[in-house]
C-alpha cells in the first residue's frame, strides 16, 4: 500500500471561525462533521480537522500548495479581511509575497495563531 496524508486536526481557539477562515480562504467545502471536530475537505479525500483542546495552543505550521489564480484570490482575501501578511517567515517583510522556488508565497496567521503559507510551487 502507498502512503498518502489522511487528516490532521488543528487546535482552534473557536472551532468554527478557524474552519470559516480556511474553507473560504482556500475555497473548499465543508465536510461532514462530528463529536468535537469541525471538518473542511481538500483534494484527494484530506480533512483538516478543527477542536478546541483544553491546553494552551502551540503554533503549528501548515503550508498549502495553490495554483496562481487561487494565490493571487487569497492574497486579495487576505488584505479585504485586514490579515497581516509577509514575504517570509520572520515577518521581517510585511504586506510583500516572495518569489522563491520558482513560483510565489505568502505568510500569515490563522484565527488561532497558526503559521500558515500558500505557495505556488513546491519545494522541490
Amino acid at each position: 500500500m502507498s502512503v498518502t496524508f489522511n487528516h490532521t486536526i488543528i487546535a482552534s481557539k473557536d472551532r468554527e471561525e478557524s474552519a470559516r477562515f480556511y474553507r473560504e480562504l482556500l475555497e473548499v467545502p465543508e465536510a461532514p462533521s462530528w463529536g468535537v471536530f469541525t471538518n473542511i475537505q481538500l483534494d484527494a479525500g484530506v480533512l483538516l480537522q478543527f477542536a478546541e483542546p483544553p491546553v494552551e495552543i502551540q503554533m503549528q505550521h501548515y503550508a498549502f500548495l495553490v495554483d496562481d489564480e487561487l494565490f493571487d484570490r487569497a492574497c486579495a482575501r487576505l488584505r479585504e479581511w485586514g490579515v497581516e501578511h509577509w514575504a517570509d517567515p520572520h515577518q521581517k517583510h510585511p504586506g510583500q509575497i516572495n518569489h522563491n522556488h520558482g513560483g510565489r508565497g505568502v505568510y500569515f496567521l490563522d484565527p488561532a495563531g497558526h503559521a500558515l503559507e500558500l505557495i505556488t510551487s513546491p519545494y522541490l
